[in-house]
């Protein structure tokens, strides 16, 4: 099937906030000439990251037998996720058509991968199609593993106190159904995260932090409790972060329990049992017991994993990240250490950081990079240096503008002018208004 579609940045992946979101049309630079080439180009996934870089390798490459593999028939705005989650946005503030973002030229099949063959350099479909290749990106994203907690299914969602909304926009428009009975009445109010990797890490904290805010203004003021369980021993990764989020923890009453991984959930007793880790100081032997928790307003974020189609393929980490399957790149260039005709992009890389995004905003450019050059048979020079932005919404009107790298070493895009760790209203701003905006360029190839 033939599509349609265009062309392509740090002052950052939220640069259009700073200059209003009029700064969606700004002026490219100057794009390196056209390569002509016949290479065969397969892509998995239309996300984010394979459908802005299927728009960067069209304005760069002339001739290239470029497609796209990828069954969703609708592209989904996944930090809009957690504005709906909170009553901020309409679920359909998400989401778009797969084919508007796509440009001419390319091949979309629009069908799931079922196996890939590095060997071989085959891409099979569930259609039953075989799709040879010169060079691959994988971009399917990732798969939440919702089975993995004990008595809990999607069904369940909006009732009972049950929120999930990273499932889907309906679904979290039915946590919002169920966090809103919660602002509106109180009691105990139970936030959780994996203890995988997962894409967006803030989004538990936002979620957190937004529910209270809302409850706290309402009829539920001075009525309710926040309970904040995580299998890390720390909020955020990167320490400074970690330690301002305990503060605003502890002056807003939230409790933080750390080694504490969601294991199953009693819907019916409004009771979540959690495994906690705890490691002895002196002898560092470490100990597992189940804790039960009681809620009325419980969030559910499952373990996160890379598809089955990725964890079959030969293509993950033999030593790391066994039970989640993120792919082997090396972290600055994203070109797989065995296969160099195979890159990653997006949530499904196997590096240190980057499952937002922002990550993908300056992953794109990385591998366009190391691709044309193997294309013209010379090395790349881009570096992917682990570039994560987080903004990380404390109140309704008021976030922190957090953007950091592979070293936990906070790199703002505006220094002097918004200060990262301070809860500000245009950074709130940017999240609520200008992200999008910088995110639809972002997918045109465009930023």
């Amino acid at each position: 099937m033939a599509m349609t579609g265009l062309s392509t940045s740090r002052r950052g992946f939220l640069g259009l906030g700073a200059a209003g979101v009029a700064a969606a049309t700004f002026g490219q630079p100057a794009r390196a000439a056209r390569v002509a080439t016949k290479a065969r180009i397969v892509i998995i996934g239309a996300g984010a990251a394979g459908t802005a870089l299927v728009n960067h390798l069209v304005s760069r490459l002339d001739g290239a037998q470029i497609t796209v593999v990828d069954a969703r028939a609708e592209h989904l705005y996944q930090p809009g996720l957690s504005l709906v989650a909170a009553g901020l946005k309409p679920a359909s503030y998400t989401l778009s058509q797969t084919t508007d973002w796509l440009p001419e030229g390319i091949t979309l099949v629009a069908e799931h991968a079922a196996a890939i063959d590095p060997i071989t350099k085959t891409v099979a479909t569930t259609g039953g199609q075989s799709i040879p290749y010169d060079f691959l990106v994988v971009a399917p994203g990732l798969v939440l593993d919702h089975d993995a907690i004990e008595g809990f299914s999607l069904d369940m969602v909006g009732q009972n106190g049950i929120g999930a909304l990273y499932a889907g926009p309906q679904y979290a428009a039915k946590t919002w159904e169920a966090a809103s009975k919660f602002t509106e009445e109180g009691g105990i109010g139970l936030f959780t995260r994996p203890a995988t990797e997962m894409k967006c890490a803030g989004a538990p904290i936002k979620h957190t932090f937004l529910i209270e805010d809302i409850a706290s203004r309402g009829t539920a003021a001075g009525k309710y409790e926040i309970h904040y369980a995580a299998p890390q021993q720390a909020l955020f990764s990167v320490p400074i972060v970690h330690e301002k989020l305990r503060m605003l923890f502890e002056a807003r009453g939230i409790a933080p329990h750390y080694g504490r991984t969601l294991k199953s959930i009693d819907a019916g007793a409004k009771r979540a049992t959690f495994v906690e880790t705890k490691v002895d100081p002196a002898t560092k032997v470490e100990t597992k017991t189940d804790v039960e928790m009681p809620y009325d307003y419980l969030h559910v974020i499952p373990p996160q994993r890379a598809p089955e189609v990725i964890r079959q393929s030969g293509l993950s980490w033999a030593n790391k990240w066994t039970d989640q399957g993120w792919v082997e790149v090396d972290m600055k260039t994203l070109r797989h250490l065995r296969y160099p005709e195979v890159f990653a992009l997006g949530d499904v890389a196997g590096v240190p950081k980057g499952k937002t995004a922002a990550s993908v905003k300056w992953m794109v450019p990385v591998v366009e990079d190391h691709l044309v050059a193997a294309i013209e048979g010379r090395e790349g020079t881009a570096v992917y240096d682990g570039y994560t932005s987080c903004p990380m919404i404390t109140r309704v009107g008021r976030a922190m503008l957090v953007e950091f790298d592979y070293h936990n070493n906070l790199v703002p895009s505006f220094p002097g002018i918004i200060a990262p760790l301070e809860e500000l209203w245009i950074s709130w701003l940017m999240k609520e208004v200008a992200l999008k905006a910088t995110y639809n360029a972002m997918l045109r190839g465009k930023a």
